[in-house]
């Protein structure tokens, strides 16, 4: 079974609830923000952490066991995927 698709929000717009609801809504996915100040700089280091450990067969799932756990922000409204 294919896992469900959610959103992972960061950055500035991730605080903007009504973004975030837009979001949702479109893609018909809930969407998860982590509170982490320069998450992109973050999701580089551990990119960087898998390259190094390539050579043992570590998974990039593995590597990011210790992240932040994403919050769940906001789920799509009722009906929105007819629209």
């Amino acid at each position: 079974a294919v896992p469900r698709t959610r959103i992972l929000a960061t950055g500035g717009a991730s605080h903007n609830k009504e973004i975030l609801q837009v979001l949702s809504d479109v893609f018909n996915a809930p969407v998860y923000t982590i509170d982490t100040a320069n998450s992109a700089c973050l999701g580089s280091a551990y990119r960087a952490i898998h390259g190094l450990v390539a050579e043992t067969n570590v998974s990039l799932a593995d590597v990011v066991k210790l992240a932040p756990e994403p919050r769940l922000a906001v789920t799509p409204t009722a009906g929105a995927e007819e629209v």
